[in-house]
């Protein structure tokens, strides 16, 4: 493998940063837009007014292209997809777009991925699932969201489950946790489904919720490591958290008395899933909010609790009511959202203040997730990743062509993720996952062996090179397929004079650009 000279190391730093420094008002914002408001708009650019917070302009349809694809399928456009949607001349074209992703495989892929995160899908150490139960639990997972399955029902089944978390793969959200006893199983389920960090409530309170999941029992069979989960009045537990009187008490402070014939699951089941209930739906409706636009309304999204109020109510409160009006059709919040013009809104700020942040007036950066990333970089040059675990084949086999965000187990692993801050899945926090930008991570894109032939032995770059195409046409190919745009004139004229220079042959011409570009601030994050 041939070693760069200086020269173009800073030529590709140059042209990284210019293309991440680029100000044209173009290139990522648009005078106008196509988007009918929405209550969202309403709500949120009213507010804006009120703090006298300027919002950002609309975003342009490349910047769009690539964003919504990133925020709903974890996917880059390929160059076509880029280069038909930016020429495109239907007013109606982001609606349509957004539809389209919603149905894609991919869909149910990424978002499974998320889940995984909060249901903490992992074979070992701590959480010790195992294979073949992490495995059926995230295609559950999966199927659920590729079916859009209403969520208060995926709700209930996860919290109602019974039999062998090898066949019935929901069961497992009450082994995916690292301790047994009653108060952790009630603090997973107020972290998962309430947004609430239990831990912090007084010793009493937790106890009363507690209560409900005191019958919950675990025993072995033949099969190595299946373990059926059931519903065991006989449990030890019984005695210490419900006692003679078979008391419990929800989070609102009602006390219940639970019937010796039922599970006692099924009871808070039917407490929690009800539109009326002040925490599940809050919960759901914020936590999508955050994964599209970076923070909750409530933020953090997982730390919901009375001294910790929604930045906007109303808007927070219209979620909520959009979403039992959808029968608790998640993809129809996602929809809303997408199309609201706040979703829409360019990354570059209208205003400086911490503020405008806080109340979404601009898109946020954020680096890409490792899974994402990986899956970009592969797609971009044609490559695949190898991924391993500590348990050996044949139970964690994965095909060469799989991808990361397709993972189904969060044992199965890679230095890149390890490398760029893929959450260990042992708590089901959101902060959990790490996605700051290290010097590490900074030197293997610019520098490492694993790159830079992902680069030279890509397709993008042989076929580019092996095109005789002028390198105007050739950089156009490049920006769309690596940035999901066209480049300025600017860019044009830096690629060709580099092209042209006489120092370097037309294949490390191609392969400069780009590695450059792959190394880019615009690449690396979502804007």
């Amino acid at each position: 493998m041939r070693k760069r000279p200086r020269v173009l190391l800073f030529l590709a730093g140059w042209l990284a940063t210019m293309v991440a420094s680029a100000t044209d008002a173009t290139l990522f914002s648009a005078a106008l837009t196509t988007t009918p408001p929405s209550r969202i708009d309403e709500l949120v650019f009213g507010q804006l007014r009120q703090l006298k917070i300027q919002p950002a302009e609309p975003c342009s349809d490349a910047v769009f292209v690539r964003r919504v694809y990133l925020d709903v399928i974890g996917t880059l456009p390929s160059a076509v997809e880029a280069r038909e949607f930016i020429l495109d001349r239907r007013p109606n074209k982001r609606a349509a777009l957004i539809d389209r992703l919603l149905e894609r495989d991919e869909f149910a892929d990424y978002w499974a991925m998320k889940w995984s995160d909060l249901l903490r899908v992992k074979a070992e150490f701590p959480i010790n699932l195992w294979p073949n139960a992490a495995q059926a639990y995230h295609r559950w997972i999966r199927d659920s969201l590729r079916e859009n399955k209403p969520y208060d029902r995926f709700a209930r089944e996860l919290l109602t489950a019974s039999g062998s978390n090898f066949r019935e793969p929901p069961v497992n959200f009450y082994r995916a946790v690292q301790s047994k006893e009653p108060p952790a199983l009630a603090r997973a389920v107020a972290l998962t489904f309430m947004g609430v960090r239990a831990d912090r409530w007084p010793s009493n309170q937790l106890a009363g919720l507690a209560a409900f999941f005191a019958q919950v029992g675990y025993k072995s069979t033949v099969e190595w490591k299946e373990e059926i989960v059931f519903n065991d009045p006989a449990s030890t537990n019984v005695a210490v958290y419900l006692g003679p009187t078979r008391r419990a008490r929800f989070p609102d402070g009602k006390t219940i008395t639970l019937p010796a014939d039922r599970d006692p699951r099924e009871v808070f089941a039917d407490w929690l899933i009800t539109p009326k209930n002040p925490w599940f739906t809050r919960n759901i409706a914020n936590r999508v909010w955050s994964w599209l636009l970076r923070r909750g309304i409530i933020h953090e999204p997982d730390d919901i609790r009375p001294d910790n109020p929604p930045g906007n109510p109303q808007l927070l409160a219209h979620l909520e009511n959009e979403l039992v009006a959808a029968d608790y059709d998640l993809k129809q919040l996602f929809r809303l959202i997408l199309n609201s013009r706040v979703y829409q809104l360019s990354s570059v700020p209208g205003d400086e203040s911490p503020e405008a942040a806080a109340h979404f007036a601009c898109y946020p950066l954020r680096r890409l997730e490792a899974e994402v990333l990986i899956d970009a970089i592969n797609q971009i040059t044609g490559s695949s990743e190898k991924y391993s675990s500590a348990i050996p084949e044949p139970f964690t086999f994965i095909p060469e062509d799989m991808r990361s965000i397709a993972l189904p187990d969060g044992s199965i692993t890679s230095p890149f993720l390890e490398l760029f801050g893929r959450p260990p899945r042992d708590t089901g926090l959101e902060s959990e996952r790490n996605n700051r930008v290290t010097a590490a991570q900074r030197l293997h894109l610019l520098n490492s062996s694993h790159i830079q032939r992902k680069i030279e032995q890509s397709r993008l770059v042989q076929d580019h090179s092996q095109s005789r195409k002028p390198p105007r046409e050739i950089a156009t190919g490049l920006y769309l397929g690596i940035l999901s745009r066209f480049p300025t004139e600017e860019e044009l004229q830096a690629a060709e004079a580099y092209a042209n220079s006489g120092k370097v042959r037309p294949r490390e011409a191609v392969v400069d650009l780009a590695w450059a570009l792959m190394n880019s601030a615009e690449f690396l994050h979502r804007h």
